[in-house]
């Protein structure tokens, strides 16, 4: 008898997701990307690190310092996994660099796209740059000489700051060996160089380089003997204490500030940083050797991110393309008259958001409407949906609004708009405490005739118009009574008390998504035992849940094929001989962020699919307010499949296929043709605009 609990058969959450990231930095280094879209994944990379520190890093500091002896599904204790992951996050940091610039610099310098070194500078440069500091930097700079009356300052997480080496004696006789330059925040990182004296089309200086050139006139009469730049990575993690809080919204905002200043847990340096000076730069912040990151570039390559948005170079970026309008939705009035026909799925960002925002819009100017419910996650610090909604309850309708706080990284956007909708007469809760609520819906009530009738979107991604533009995702409109009723019931859940009810169509996080995805894989078992059509494909940002990973292991055993689409962690080891033999994982990585999650039973012939908002995670199944519900209409199952499944079986450009080992090797077309499941859609479901001239 096997023993599917071995920790042989899964694979470490952390481990698994720097794997990812590496997945993410094979893009940027493929020639065959465009070049400012090459500069963008290296972006994407460090973005994702950041927040890896931030949260994933800290959480295994947080365990090691209260002698954690917890260990995950693959049998390693925190210190172990920390010990192999900050050995994995070296090796990819230092291949980003590497990349930087042994490639990255060259291949943007052929298209005219400059960045000027320091060394390198012609006269016209280094006296546009010393005019910049004048007049820009210094007035806003305060430099800190380190002595019993100036400690070590606070250092702001990820902010940009200068250690410098001084030499001789101050103003008041002082003689201190090191100062503290602190980047505000407001001083841009990346700084364009006129053309005429750039000398090139697109021209750019650091602001690390204009300091490091004239760092000097902060320290008169001293000598500087070095200037290095650094960055702490701090615990990003908000602590809300979930019994005592009274009021959820003034107890996050009295915490957010503290998010600046959590426990160090990654030092970035200049690699000519002297070996002294980062030990004290180690020891002032807590940290390790093993925590220390030495770099040969900006300590922050994240703030590259503006350039490609900057340079206005189409042919060096990604084709542009228009998201198409749906059909079904094109050729109707009205958002209700398209609902009310049929059920609408649209496919982002290869078809527009437009009819989620005329959804919102429409109901807010529609004098028969009478409510409008909605969850909120993620919207952006600009959003015409929550502005919809603000205009719906200034007009009368009765809005209300779950908007979850405690959305990592977009807490202060969600409290300033839970204040707006509190304004404008809106009742706004913030769903359970202890849950985050991660369900993606929106309910408009319409009095039509002498009836009221519900009309709801779901969908597996946020509220968030920009994002819909770089995710994929799917959103589903329907008037099914029994959908729209369990959605009332979710909400009734969400504002009010009481048992949670039974629903017809909709699986529900904490209660029965978990169960309900367990019995369907058991299913699929007693179907291929039976010899009746039994088959498994999921598709989903990560999958981590040891019980479902077991199930999963199980239906492979009984013969179930199983395909599963997993972006991003993966702890399922699969092609296991007499464990995962029929299991096959794949992971894709393209141009846009694969966010749709989509779940497919063949169940004996019925072929049953679900979009959910929800991963195959503990959080998502035990710890979050999640909905999975099922495409009905026998038309837009067939697409899902089709759109959402088959063309990432199929990719080969794209994809990268998992080992039993845990590694990842990139599909190749072989004698194949090659085959894009993006490009795929793009061409099939968006409107192409006419290629760009250089």
């Amino acid at each position: 008898m096997i023993d599917l609990t071995s920790p042989d058969y899964y694979i470490n959450r952390e481990l698994s997701l720097l794997a990812f990231n590496e997945r993410v930095l094979a893009q940027a280094e493929d020639p065959d990307t465009p070049p400012l879209e090459r500069l963008r994944f290296l972006c994407i990379v460090s973005s994702n690190l950041d927040e890896f520190f931030e949260i994933r890093m800290a959480g295994l500091k947080e365990h090691i310092k209260l002698n954690g002896a917890l260990t995950a599904p693959d049998g390693m204790l925190p210190k172990q996994t920390y010990r192999l992951v900050a050995k994995q996050a070296h090796r990819l940091v230092d291949r980003q660099y590497r990349l930087f610039n042994e490639t990255l610099l060259d291949a943007l310098a052929a298209q005219d796209i400059r960045f000027l070194r320091r060394t390198d500078w012609t006269p016209a440069q280094q006296e546009w740059v010393r005019a910049y500091f004048f007049r820009e930097v210094i007035p806003v700079l305060t430099p800190i000489g380190l002595d019993p009356a100036h400690p070590f300052p606070r250092v702001l997480n990820k902010s940009l700051n200068f250690a410098v080496s001084l030499e001789g004696n101050d103003a008041f006789g002082r003689k201190s060996g090191t100062a503290i330059v602190q980047a505000p925040r407001a001083l841009p990182r990346v700084i364009r160089v006129p053309d005429e004296i750039a000398g090139c089309e697109y021209g750019f200086v650091f602001l690390s380089s204009v300091l490091h050139a004239h760092v000097g006139e902060l320290f008169a009469g001293m000598r500087v003997l070095g200037c290095y730049q650094f960055r702490v990575t701090r615990n990003s993690d908000l602590f809300v204490d979930e019994e005592e809080v009274k009021n959820l919204r003034l107890a996050l905002q009295g915490e957010l500030p503290h998010r600046h200043f959590g426990d160090a847990v990654r030092l970035e340096v200049a690699d000519n940083c002297p070996a002294g000076l980062a030990a004290f730069l180690l020891g002032q912040f807590g940290l390790e050797p093993d925590d220390l990151y030495q770099v040969n570039g900006p300590v922050n390559l994240v703030r590259l991110m503006q350039v490609p948005e900057w340079v206005d170079r189409p042919a060096l970026k990604f084709p542009l393309f228009v998201p198409r309008q749906p059909a079904a939705v094109a050729k109707q009035r009205s958002m209700f008259q398209a609902i009310a026909r049929r059920d609408v799925l649209v496919h982002h960002p290869f078809e527009s958001f437009q009819p989620v925002i005329d959804f919102i819009q429409e109901a807010a100017d529609d004098p028969h409407v009478v409510a409008i419910k909605q969850t909120v996650y993620r919207t952006g610090p600009e959003s015409t949906l929550m502005e919809a909604l603000i205009a719906a309850a200034e007009r009368g309708k009765d809005v209300t609004v779950v908007v979850e706080l405690l959305a990592r990284f977009d807490e202060e956007a969600n409290i300033n708009w839970a204040a707006r909708l509190e304004q404008a007469g809106a009742h706004v809760v913030y769903g359970v405490v202890g849950y985050k609520t991660h369900a993606k819906m929106a309910l408009v009530v319409r009095r039509e005739g002498e009836r009221l009738r519900r009309y709801v979107h779901l969908g597996t991604g946020n509220y968030h118009p920009r994002t819909t533009k770089l995710y994929t995702d799917f959103g589903l409109f329907t008037c099914n009574e029994a959908l729209c009723a369990d959605a009332h019931d979710v909400f009734s859940q969400l504002t009010g008390l009481g048992q949670a009810g039974r629903l017809a169509f909709l699986w529900q996080s904490p209660f029965t998504l978990h169960r309900r995805l367990m019995e369907a894989i058991q299913r699929e078992i007693e179907h291929a035992q039976a010899g009746r059509p039994a088959r498994i494909i999921a598709k989903m940002n990560s999958l981590l849940e040891p019980q479902i990973i077991r199930s999963l292991y199980r239906a492979s055993q009984t013969g179930v094929p199983i395909d599963l689409i997993v972006r991003g962690a993966c702890a399922l080891r699969p092609g296991i001989p007499g464990v995962s033999d029929n299991i096959r994982v794949r992971s894709v990585v393209g141009r846009f962020l694969e966010h749709t999650r989509i779940f497919h039973f063949a169940n004996g012939g019925e072929d049953d699919v679900y979009l959910s908002s929800a991963d195959w995670m503990d959080r998502n199944f035990f710890r979050r307010i999640e909905l999975c519900f099922p495409v009905i209409d026998p038309r837009l199952k067939r697409r899902v499949i089709n759109e959402g499944l088959k063309p990432y079986l199929r990719d080969n450009t794209q994809a990268w296929a998992m080992t039993a080992s845990g590694g990842y090797e990139r599909c190749a077309p072989g004698r194949r043709k090659a085959f894009c499941a993006q490009d795929h859609l793009l061409n099939r479901l968006a409107m192409a605009l006419p290629k760009p001239q250089r």
